[in-house]
């Protein structure tokens, strides 16, 4: 049966048990203890899941939840018939139980964060542990399911989730619209997560706010803290589901696990962890940075200038999608051009400027088989979507500020600006990614003229952040906010990479962070870099990306499984080493053949010559 019950907008006071109690602003509760529905995959299953075509679904709770499920899980993990999801690595099979959500408010921020909590039927109460995720991205909360939420629910795990204060939080600003807990469009009020300042005004079209862009939180900066309430949250909701019973940091076992944003949020957690109440951390292509290393904006714009021109490179001409891009020759020339005018790059014609570009990736941190990602990243638009949506957060930037003149909106099929549709807002909840360009909310502005009209905004996006004006401190005093410390308590923690990741790249995240935790005596870290694996895993439901590249996921898997034996009292995870892998090959059918575990080559408790050790320059990583 499922059994649906809004609970009334309540403040809970302090108590004895856990210190800096959350804020609980609005909640809502669930049961899916029947036998067509289940917390892990909405009873969609595994063939619902892995179905391309989103379900027909009813315009409900019920039904905006299903899509979610499906699109978040599809976005995240390969679910390929080969790609072994839930044979080889991972977990698909139904979990009944209870599901709560609610906003927690933090001290000092706007806007709250939207939590999940899972509580699986077979939840062992005299053994209990919970398993907190932040989610990737600027995913809502069902962003986990397929990472931590599959392991720590097959575990008998409580799992809570945050979406980190960004999620879904869309806000219609012509017709004064949010997002509720639920994912149901409502006018604003207690029920919404954001609510931006401002009505409709004298426009035509004013457009769509963005919580992660516009919530003038700087959410990333609180990451750590969000993912700790988290937590606290879990505690109080067990309490409250099993009367008489006491949840703290003595008594519950708490691994902190997520991957990309999320997994930068896990280690910012640990670092600010005062009350001990994590026992273990995992943390995949973690996105984080230490002093000395650029941030993701930085990168992110460098890259965003860059990219098209390092694209003409004719070492890249053989990468996955890069046949696509031929008609955009002029574009990435006219690119070219204007970076050897600003003295960006070098040479005196194209393939040569077109190296200096690619060269200046590989010094912003890119391992050289990371950039056989370039063209999907210039085709998906990357680059732009990070920098827009991250310029306005680390300048706490509103609504209507439109930095360099981008802001976001719908489009119609001339490109011009209209208001967004019900049936629009209806979707956003469960088909959104929480950064535009994402479920028809598009960004508008910063075009130029000419033959490559998108550097414009990006180039003053790119001046602002150099620049000692006000902007420019703005930008920088957020960036500030986010360098981690390196510093973590005694803990076992498992940080994972792939070498050729193309979004977050090694060289100016895990490794320096790795390198600075290991400098400030950190004896109980595992860093796992793996050789052909790159950032996406649902790219690998693709034959040219599954001939290339190994699942990242199945390592994750492997390290919540160590972690959870060593913390039983069984061996330390495997030490820091590079794992060799194999691409796979084509079958008679022209598809990927299975993965194997000789695929994902061998995690070795003594990798001899593949050990990665702290030297007396920083990291040293084999090649």
């Amino acid at each position: 049966m499922r059994l649906s019950l809004l609970i009334a907008t309540l403040i809970l006071g302090g108590c004895a048990a856990m210190p800096e109690e959350p804020r609980v602003l609005h909640r809502s509760l669930a049961m899916h203890e029947g036998s067509s529905d289940d917390l892990l995959t909405a009873g969609l299953g595994r063939e619902g899941l892995a179905n391309p075509t989103p379900p027909v679904v009813t315009d409900d709770a019920d039904g905006r939840r299903k899509l979610a499920y499906h699109s978040n899980w599809r976005a995240i993990a390969d679910l390929s018939p080969a790609g072994g999801y839930g044979t080889l690595y991972g977990h698909l099979g139904r979990v009944p139980g209870i599901e709560t959500k609610a906003w927690l408010g933090e001290v000092g921020v706007l806007h709250p964060h939207g939590v999940l909590l899972h509580i699986p039927k077979h939840f062992d109460a005299d053994r209990p542990c919970i398993v907190v995720a932040p989610v990737s991205g600027s995913r809502g909360i069902y962003g986990a399911m397929s990472t931590a939420g599959a392991w720590g629910l097959a575990r008998g795990c409580a799992v809570v989730y945050t979406d980190k204060g960004a999620g879904t939080g869309f806000f219609d600003m012509d017709a004064q619209i949010g997002v509720a807990l639920d994912g149901e469009p409502v006018p604003p009020g207690a029920r919404t997560g954001f609510t931006p300042e401002g009505g409709p005004g004298d426009v035509a079209v004013r457009g769509i706010a963005v919580k992660h862009a516009h919530s003038k939180d700087h959410p990333e900066a609180h990451w750590g803290r969000m993912t700790l309430s988290a937590v606290r949250f879990a505690m109080m909701a067990l309490e409250e589901r099993l009367p008489g019973r006491r949840f703290t940091a003595r008594n519950t076992r708490v691994i902190a696990a997520s991957i990309s944003n999320g997994g930068g949020a896990v280690l910012h957690a640990l670092e600010q962890d005062e009350d001990g109440l994590i026992d273990a951390v995992v943390a995949a292509a973690p996105q984080l940075t230490v002093a000395g290393s650029p941030l993701l904006l930085d990168y992110a714009l460098q890259a965003a200038l860059l990219a098209p021109c390092a694209q003409l490179a004719p070492e890249l001409s053989g990468a996955p999608l890069a046949a696509l891009l031929g008609l955009r020759a002029p574009e990435f020339w006219a690119r070219c051009e204007w970076l050897a005018a600003e003295g960006w790059v070098e040479g005196d014609d194209q393939a040569s400027r077109a190296r200096s570009a690619l060269g200046r990736l590989q010094a912003l941190g890119f391992p050289r088989g990371a950039l056989d990602n370039n063209a999907t990243n210039v085709i998906a638009d990357l680059w732009r979507a990070v920098a827009v949506t991250y310029a306005h957060s680390y300048a706490r930037a509103g609504a209507d500020e439109r930095l360099c003149g981008y802001h976001f909106a719908a489009v119609d099929a001339q490109g011009q600006l209209r208001p967004a549709t019900a049936e629009e807002r209806a979707r956003w909840f469960g088909t959104a990614s929480g950064i535009a360009p994402t479920a028809g909310v598009q960004i508008i502005g910063g075009r130029g003229e000419g033959a490559d009209p998108m550097r414009a905004g990006l180039e003053c996006l790119w001046r602002a952040w150099q620049s000692a004006d006000a902007l420019g401190t703005r930008l920088r005093a957020g960036a500030e906010q986010l360098r981690a410390r390196g510093r973590i308590p005694d803990r076992p923690v498992v940080v994972i990479h792939g070498r050729e990741d193309g979004l977050i790249p090694v060289g100016a995240t895990s490794r320096p962070w790795v390198a600075s935790a290991l400098t400030h005596g950190a004896s109980r870290l595992s860093y796992w870099e793996i050789d052909r694996a790159q950032h996406f895993d649902a790219f690998l439901m693709q034959p040219v990306y599954a001939t290339r590249f190994v699942p990242l996921l199945p390592y994750f898997f492997d390290a919540l499984d160590q972690l959870m034996a060593h913390l039983d009292g069984g061996p330390a995870p495997a030490p820091s080493q590079v794992v060799r892998t194999r691409p796979r090959g084509l079958g008679a059918d022209g598809q990927p053949e299975p993965l194997t575990r000789e695929h994902l080559g061998t995690l070795r408790a003594d990798p001899g010559t593949d050990a990665i050790r702290l030297g007396d320059d920083g990291l040293v990583v084999p090649e």
